[in-house]
C-alpha cells in the first residue's frame, strides 16, 4: 500500500468533517504525531567529544614516548 500525500490525507480529513455537519456526526479524532527524542542528538555529542578526548589523550601519551626517546 503507497503512502498518502499530505494533501490527499488532508483532502480526505475535510470531506469526513463536512459530511459530518449534514449528517450530525463527529469526524473522527486526528491522531497526533509522536515527537522524536532528542536525547539521540546528546548522546551523540557525548561520544563523539569522548571520542576527542581519546584521540588526545594518546597523541600526548605518543609525544612523550617520543621525547623520552629523543633523551
Amino acid at each position: 500500500m503507497a503512502k498518502k500525500s499530505k494533501l490527499a490525507v488532508r483532502t480526505a480529513e475535510l470531506e469526513a468533517a463536512v459530511a459530518g455537519l449534514f449528517t450530525g456526526t463527529p469526524a473522527p479524532a486526528k491522531k497526533k504525531k509522536k515527537k522524536k527524542a532528542k536525547k539521540a542528538k546528546v548522546v551523540k555529542a557525548a561520544k563523539k567529544t569522548a571520542k576527542k578526548a581519546k584521540k588526545a589523550t594518546k597523541k600526548a601519551a605518543k609525544k612523550t614516548k617520543k621525547k623520552a626517546k629523543k633523551r
